[in-house]
């Protein structure tokens, strides 16, 4: 009687095997083609490759460009902008001494520091500018309005070897 049971046993575990190898190969087929039946056709083909962010755990130019791309999204929610998570951020990402004079700017100008701006920019771009003493610069540039009518502002955010931005200005540190 034992013997049987152990085949039977073999056996459910072999069916049970074979209907998950066909259940994993079939399942995302059946919902590709489900999909691909219920979406209406592209209306122009195009030959651009699809767009990446990559970055590194404490590159420079990653460091900023998350900074910048967080914040932005705090700010710019015209909704239900989250004044908390910008300030959170702020803390996170830049100096103490840094935070005090940016303050002290915003106070003096009237307008965000980070953004040297009122608004929320429709697009932002970060480019590598290379180290500059025991820092690192980044360029961020902002862009503002679309269409025809845009205003792009360059900023140089400067970071200490730590990883936190201790000055953003419209020059360069170098």
């Amino acid at each position: 009687m034992k013997s049987n049971n152990t085949t039977a046993r073999k056996h459910v575990r072999r069916t049970a095997l074979i209907a998950g190898v066909v259940a994993a190969v079939a399942l995302p087929l059946g919902l590709t083609a489900s999909a691909q039946a219920s979406a209406p056709a592209p209306a122009k083909v195009s030959a651009v490759a699809p767009r990446s962010v990559s970055g590194t755990p404490g590159q420079a130019m990653t460091r900023v460009a998350d900074f910048y791309g967080a914040y932005i999204d705090a700010k710019g929610d015209y909704e239900d902008p989250d004044g908390t998570l910008a300030t959170v951020l702020r803390n996170h990402y830049l100096t103490p001494d840094f935070a005090r004079r940016l303050a002290a700017w915003e106070e003096e100008n009237g307008v965000d520091g980070v953004l040297r701006a009122q608004n929320v920019p429709a697009r932002w771009t970060v480019t590598d500018n290379g180290a500059v003493g025991n820092g690192h610069e980044v360029i961020v540039t902002l862009t503002f309005g679309s269409g025809g009518t845009t205003q792009k502002i360059k900023l140089f955010v400067l970071l200490e070897r730590y990883d936190h931005i201790v000055d953003i200005s419209t020059a360069s540190s170098s």
